[in-house]
């Protein structure tokens, strides 16, 4: 298709193919050429899901009206993930588009009116944030078209019309922040946002076991929020995403009509503010200077400075913080079942918590142990490394046991026998992935992070088998110490569980050399 250079249809096609090439590389601006083997391996998964769907309609057949009110719910609560999901990619998108894509200097300098950059940077956005459930769930309209079921079309608008009210709300989200806190601090605050938005559906999983009355049982509130929705009217607001996902005509005009007013709306009313924010967010990286003498201290010893030293990095750093500190919302649901004042679940406490030692040890030490700046600098200092690995080692760990200090000494306090299991196993999970990490991981730059499993395999395996190893024994432990009946089955499992998790070291060190 050809059109005219500089027109805002030109610049979608830009800023498609810049997606394009991002989603098929896997990388933002890595390779400049598709990688076909990633294309093809998801063609092939696309091909499958067709599959499925086909064997799933099928199955059901033709249906005529409204399906059964509970098929109704649980659309709606796919439906609200989905939203939570694509607001939180949304809003990390549009830190991308203001922070870290780089090519807004270029186009606000060029002729192009800034209403058709902004129309267009939030267009690619919501096709960006509807991309992937668009691979996901659209094969049920193609099968239902197939197969004469034409109320299964209804999901492009549905997941075009969610994607645009994401996008508007997010890049609305991120110019007020940048408008009261600052282009600096908004970039920090928006993904810490996006991040919660999307952890906000497992609370609201837990909601039910966090909201029981002393003594009731998790079924029993979900039982009570069920006949709750099944009192409410059908054709009510609140089942309206779920009517119009499912072929409601009326609903389907609802949502869309709502998308499209939101993204106009979004581009009339704020393009002139994202011009604005575009400038603050470029006179951003320059670094006001530290006023008087700067204070140094020569008094620490060198654990200390070099644990200091790490942690200091580490908090210069809040966006790698947003997403360390996101697994403590696990942390939340099994904070509330212990402080509670009716009957402990020791089982599910004891697994949590050793879990969530072992995936924040992880997290740390690969970042603190693995991700160094100045790897060159340490070796040539006088120091003895020896010292430095387990001031960096420390440094790792410490942190995790802080954290969770507060639940294991109210835990050891009722329930003396279990707490100090739990402690025992969340020391040995915390030590063995921050051991782990250290002897088989690779070194890597902080930014490779989130991508960090994609190139230590062995390291990542070890660590997983690590951490559930650990989790489990910590269950078994708890059924053991509780007088559960014993029998040749568990006693087999409470074995391997423990013989996995304390072999997993000898293991790492046995690979150390090889793997580096």
């Amino acid at each position: 298709m050809n059109v005219q250079p500089g027109s805002a249809l030109w610049l979608l096609r830009h800023e498609l193919r810049l997606f394009w090439f991002s989603l098929s590389s896997g990388k933002a601006g890595a390779p400049r050429r598709p990688a076909w083997r990633v294309l093809g391996s998801g063609l092939l998964v696309w091909l499958g899901l067709h599959a499925g769907v086909f064997a799933l309609l099928h199955a059901i057949g033709p249906t005529g009206g409204m399906p059964p009110r509970e098929f109704v719910i649980a659309v709606s609560a796919l439906l609200l993930s989905t939203f939570l999901f694509m607001l939180s990619s949304a809003l990390k998108r549009s830190v991308e588009t203001l922070f870290d894509r780089g090519d807004m200097d270029l186009l606000l300098s060029s002729p192009l009116p800034s209403r058709s950059i902004f129309t267009v940077k939030l267009a690619g956005m919501a096709f960006g944030v509807a991309a992937l459930y668009l691979f996901f769930l659209t094969p049920f309209a193609h099968v239902g078209l197939l197969l004469g079921q034409l109320r299964w079309l209804a999901l492009y608008p549905v997941l075009f019309g969610l994607a645009v009210l994401a996008a508007s709300l997010a890049m609305l989200l991120t110019l007020t922040l940048v408008r009261v806190l600052g282009a600096r601090r908004t970039r920090v605050v928006a993904q810490v946002v996006g991040a919660l938005a999307g952890a906000l559906l497992y609370l609201l999983s837990q909601a039910g076991n966090l909201m029981a009355q002393s003594g009731g049982m998790a079924a029993t509130s979900s039982a009570r929020v069920m006949a709750a929705l099944q009192a409410v009217d059908p054709g009510s607001l609140l089942f309206l995403p779920a009517r119009a996902a499912l072929g409601d005509a009326a609903a389907v005009a609802v949502i869309a009509t709502l998308g499209l007013l939101a993204g106009l709306l979004t581009v009339r009313w704020t393009h002139r503010f994202f011009v604005r924010g575009l400038q603050q967010a470029a006179g951003s990286t320059r670094v006001a200077g530290r006023r008087g003498p700067v204070p140094y201290r020569f008094d620490r010893g060198l654990l200390q400075l070099v644990m200091v030293k790490e942690w200091r990095l580490v908090w210069r750093d809040p966006h790698l913080i947003s997403q360390i500190l996101l697994q403590l919302l696990y942390l939340l649901p099994i904070c509330f079942v212990v402080f509670r004042n009716n009957q402990l679940q020791l089982t599910v406490i004891a697994a949590g918590l050793t879990m969530l030692c072992g995936s924040l040890s992880a997290s740390l030490a690969w970042i603190i142990l693995l991700a160094e700046d100045a790897p060159d600098l340490l070796q040539s200092s006088p120091a003895r490394a020896l010292t430095v690995r387990m001031a960096k080692l420390g440094a790792a760990v410490i942190p995790v046991f802080m954290l969770v200090a507060l639940p294991l000494l109210w835990l050891v306090v009722r329930a003396p026998l279990a707490g100090l299991l739990t402690a025992l196993t969340a020391l040995g999970a915390t030590l063995s992935a921050a051991l782990v990490n250290e002897w088989t991981g690779r070194p890597a730059t902080r930014g490779e992070f989130r991508n960090r499993g994609q190139r230590g395999v062995a390291t990542r395996l070890l660590e997983l088998c690590s951490v559930l190893a650990w989790s489990a024994l910590a269950w078994l432990l708890q059924r053991a110490a509780s007088g559960a009946p014993a029998s040749l089955a568990f006693a087999a499992g409470l074995g391997a569980a423990a013989a996995i998790a304390i072999g997993i070291l000898p293991l790492a060190w046995l690979l150390r050399r090889r793997v580096r």
